[in-house]
């Protein structure tokens, strides 16, 4: 059995937590393969390397002196390494990266440089291999990934290796230039480690002990999900919950490779298990309740709407000419509601409703702005009579007006619209139905 094990930034901040980091992986022989992310915030009013990196690439871009802050960076490096008590250096490796930030060699070059250097050091103080991902991770001539040359490059790679340290965040372009994946890139390298070396588990250290049943902004202390299935997870990484990036789930889905979400700070913690499938029944009805603000509301009425071949595609033509997506199409007998993200229908309603009404010819098209959508999911609701009513009775006893309701045929979820100024209100009624009856 081996795992690959991904640290956050937050894991990674500091000298004392490289060492709670050595500790964890230490503590398992099976974790073989380290994947690091930059180092993060110290504290609250702390900078994340990342953001330092971007800050100074925009000085040298613009011609200006940036050797002031290259050595902040350095210096946060340096206390790292001394407070570890290590003896290298990476004087040699700035000097690099000065000469490529004149060279202007790019924003994802200056961006990558928080997780190399963290890398470096990170195997230096394990005593393990460093494999630079630019040598690993490849993306095609279009800047997307090229799963297929990295799974087999990467697997002859690791098969070399015993214990290995690959930084996170990103590889290489066709030329050999630096491409990073966006924001939050490390989870997906760590899964594409995992997928190449084909480990049984994919350990995601960061600095919450797995996921919650709801956002702790709004819930008090949320309760935690000891296991959710990748599909739960998708449906609720889609709609605003955190803590994994949403990309990282695919490559070790397709290997049928479980990620255990852990926490760098309680690490006897058992943290949340996504998995492909699982006989394990949630402790309620739900697994989950994300949501965000912001969507608009299309409502479009025409008699004998069901029975006119073509109404919907021709509905949903104006916004592809437009360039909008959308998000639910709940509809009715003579109605059809369209949502979508309002900052990105606003500027473009007057075409969009001219286009419905030369496509589809519909009686009247109404607008209505300010609404927020809500995900209620869980694999136990398919089994459970009488969900979708109790969250209607839960809202109305909260005084919240539901403007959509929409359940998914797989029956794993249901989206609810309600207003904006509303959407904290639902969340905690829902919350308090589902969870805090069965404490």
């Amino acid at each position: 059995m081996s795992k690959v094990v991904k640290f956050g930034g937050s894991s990674l901040a500091s000298a004392e937590q490289f060492q709670k980091v050595g500790k964890i992986i230490r503590a398992d022989k099976e974790r073989r393969f380290v994947v690091p992310s930059a180092p993060g915030k110290r504290n609250k009013s702390d900078t994340k390397v990342t953001d330092m990196l971007y800050s100074c690439y925009d000085l040298a871009e613009q011609g200006g002196n940036f050797t002031i802050q290259l050595l902040a960076i350095q210096d946060r490096y340096n206390e790292i390494i001394h407070g570890l008590g290590l003896k290298i250096s990476l004087d040699e490796e700035f000097e690099k990266i000065e000469k490529q930030f004149r060279a202007k060699a790019g924003k994802d070059y200056a961006a990558s440089r928080g997780e190399y250097l963290n890398g470096i050091v990170m195997a230096n103080y394990l005593g393990y291999d460093f494999i630079d991902a630019a040598t690993v991770i490849f993306f095609d001539e279009n800047g997307n990934f090229d799963a297929d040359k990295t799974n087999e490059v990467l697997s002859k790679e690791l098969a070399g290796h015993k214990n290995a340290v690959i930084p996170g965040f990103y590889g290489s372009m066709p030329d050999g230039s630096v491409k990073t994946f966006s924001r939050g890139g490390s989870d997906v390298t760590g899964s594409i480690v995992a997928k190449a070396a084909k480990v049984d588990v994919y350990e995601n250290w960061t600095d919450v002990s797995g996921f919650l049943i709801a956002d702790p902004r709004i819930i008090n202390n949320p309760v935690g999900i000891d296991t959710i299935t990748y599909r739960e997870l998708r449906e609720l990484s889609y709609m605003g919950a955190g803590v994994l990036h949403e990309d990282a789930i695919f490559p070790v889905r397709q290997q049928g490779i479980p990620i255990n979400i852990r926490n760098t700070n309680a690490p006897e913690d058992n943290g949340t298990w996504i998995v492909g499938s699982t006989c394990q029944k949630s402790k309620y009805v739900i697994t989950g309740i994300a949501g965000k603000k912001g969507f608009c509301a299309i409502n479009i009425e025409k008699d004998m709407m069901n029975s006119e071949i073509g109404f919907g595609r021709k509905v949903l033509q104006a916004f592809e000419e437009n360039g909008i997506s959308f998000e639910h199409v709940p509809s009715g007998i003579d109605t059809l509601t369209v949502f979508v993200h309002q900052d990105e229908f606003m500027h473009l309603e007057q075409k969009v409703v001219a286009g419905i009404n030369r496509l589809a010819k519909p009686d009247t098209i109404d607008i209505e702005a300010d609404l927020a959508l809500i995900a209620v999911v869980g694999r136990g609701m398919k089994s459970t009579r009488g969900t979708a009513g109790r969250i209607f009775s839960a809202l109305a006893h909260a005084n919240v007006n539901v403007r959509m309701i929409d359940q998914g045929s797989s029956e794993l979820n249901i989206i609810i619209g309600v207003a904006n100024d509303d959407f904290e209100a639902a969340i905690k009624a829902i919350y308090d139905i589902f969870v805090l009856t069965k404490l």
